[in-house]
């Protein structure tokens, strides 16, 4: 190993040693059970199944009752691991700029009736048309993206979503919260490429837009298929007499014979998928109703959110030879060419979130525990964060353990599963500010012979609207 590759590993032992010392910083209450919770999920071999298997854990040197203790009844600090994460470094793009990506992931519960604040989350099933509709907590979650091909993110957040949560208000607001502390910490300053955020076909990116307009961000969504857009007005006749019209001619995504001539188109050549052929057209904007999410806004006309729209075709997917083309919407406009070929990049490398999740709930076990309150899934999704924030840090540093049947990987290519293999030789270099535990006795439990009188309620599923005699109940109390 070269003296260039020994800073390099110092650096990094000591980015992932300062970062275990300030998450055990961030917990208040039942700190050592956690710590040693977290340790425990990162070195145990192979997938998590159930939650009290890592009770038997070396690095979990507690029994299985402080296992579930520190998760139903322990406390962490969320602001303040927050702003760790943030102060990490970060992945960037290759012209230097932080790449965002919000998607939701569900924890699916249709068994837990007495769990509260479950709502109905939309799973694909494996034939056409069976996507179903499945009571559990969905989680928003906002990670950096990084420029390659990889199954890496750099998570930064994560918000369960409530039944009476709109959910584009709590993305805006989740989204805010992100980029604010992304400032805060130095990580974006006053000169650098706006902040891209990069969202999938469930959001609603116009408003996304509207909402986050005084930040420095730009904000990349797919939209669906059958989707109408609209051009601005053509400039007014002299002459003419009457009110200016509000929007310009249609733009059918479905109907070819709207497209005017586009902007810009470019072509690239790509390995995977073929020619991609990206096709932009400027300056189109929705049309807004005083409706659901526009309803309070105030008196007058709405506004007028224009971007850029991007068709994107490729010659074949992996199992498709034929596929449909992706539309995209961006909220800057003037796209030059490399513009339109660096967003449709960036939305390629939205769905490298997807193989996180897929790490969470395959081999983290994020969704394998049966918890009842919601309070303790919160505070378990957050050590599952942090046990892959640490996996990411550890990435330069731990050996490739690969079985006989698996290919080489390249120095710095490790996929997270096998980074997670060989934590455990990592460990014991690390800081481990855990306390050991005391000596003590089981407690007596319950009686034999009593019964549990304390009958858990069952909680209703979706939204909860309102009533007009709720309201009024609440106003009888008031006076």
């Amino acid at each position: 190993m070269s003296l260039l590759d020994d800073v390099a590993y110092v650096e990094s032992l000591t980015v992932l040693s300062r970062f275990r010392t300030d998450f055990y910083a961030c917990l208040p209450a039942r700190a050592d059970a956690l710590f040693e919770l977290t340790d425990a999920l990162l070195c145990t071999d192979g997938p998590v199944k159930t939650l009290v298997d890592l009770s038997l854990a070396p690095e979990h040197r507690r029994g299985h009752g402080a296992l579930y203790g520190a998760v139903n009844h322990g406390r962490l600090d969320v602001a303040r691991l927050r702003r760790t994460l943030t102060g990490l470094p970060l992945p960037r793009a290759a012209d230097g700029r932080i790449v965002l990506a919000c998607d939701v992931s569900n924890w699916l519960r249709p068994d837990a009736a007495t769990s509260a604040d479950r709502l109905f989350c939309h799973t694909y099933g494996r034939g056409k048309g069976s996507a179903q509709m499945i009571p559990g907590w969905p989680y928003s979650i906002v990670a950096a993206l990084e420029p390659g091909r990889n199954s890496w993110t750099a998570l930064l957040d994560a918000v369960r979503l409530r039944p009476d949560d709109d959910e584009t208000a709590v993305t805006a607001a989740q989204l805010r919260e992100v980029v604010e502390r992304l400032i805060s910490a130095g990580q974006w300053n006053d000169g650098d490429l706006p902040v891209l955020i990069v969202l999938d076909a469930g959001y609603d990116v116009t408003r996304l837009a509207f909402l986050l307009s005084d930040l420095p961000v730009e904000l990349l969504g797919r939209m669906r298929s059958d989707r109408v857009l609209y051009f601005p007005p053509p400039p007014q006749p002299p002459g003419k007499v009457g009110r200016k019209p509000k929007r310009g001619a249609e733009f059918k995504f479905e109907d070819n014979a709207t497209w005017p001539a586009p902007a810009r188109t470019t072509t690239s050549a790509t390995r995977r998928y073929g020619q991609a052929i990206a096709t932009a057209w400027d300056r189109l904007h929705p049309s807004l109703t005083r409706r659901s999410a526009w309803t309070d806004y105030p008196a007058g006309e709405l506004p007028v959110i224009s971007g850029t729209v991007i068709r994107l075709r490729v010659d074949h997917l992996p199992g498709d030879r034929d596929p449909k083309p992706v539309w995209l919407w961006w909220s800057g406009v003037d796209a030059t060419a490399a513009d339109v070929d660096r967003l449709w990049r960036s939305f390629l490398r939205r769905f490298d979130l997807e193989h996180t999740f897929r790490l969470f709930k395959q081999t983290l076990g994020w969704t394998a525990p049966k918890l009842r309150s919601p309070q303790a899934a919160d505070r378990w999704t957050w050590l599952v964060l942090t046990a892959h924030t640490q996996l990411r840090l550890a990435r330069p540093l731990t050996e490739d353990l690969r079985k006989p049947w698996e290919r080489p990987a390249k120095s710095g290519r490790l996929t997270p599963a096998r980074v997670r293999r060989g934590f455990r030789r990592l460990h014991g270099k690390t800081p481990h500010p855990a306390g050991a535990p005391k000596p003590s006795k089981a407690g007596p439990g319950r009686p034999t012979g009593s019964k549990n009188r304390l009958r858990a309620h069952q909680q209703p599923v979706g939204k909860q609207a309102k009533t007009d005699t709720q309201t009024i109940g609440k106003e009888k109390e008031k006076a």
